[in-house]
């Protein structure tokens, strides 16, 4: 998911959006363990995914760029 697209969110969807990509990622670590993955740059991707949202969370709390909380 692009940055862009991140932002145009609102905090409803954005805590949504990590719950979903948290447990994805928990899924992806436990099947690494017992399995091979067919595609392991998806926990790379998710991480910084995860990263990225903290980030807009992060910046609409404390109203960094101009951000209004939504």
């Amino acid at each position: 998911m692009k940055t862009d697209e991140i932002r145009g969110k609102n905090d409803h969807e954005l805590n949504f959006e990590l719950d979903k990509a948290k447990a994805e990622l928990f899924d992806l670590r436990f099947k690494s363990k017992t399995q091979s993955l067919p595609n392991p740059q998806k926990i790379r991707s998710l991480r910084r995914e995860i990263a990225t949202i903290h980030t807009i969370v992060h910046e609409r709390k404390t109203g960094v760029r101009g951000q209004e909380p939504r």
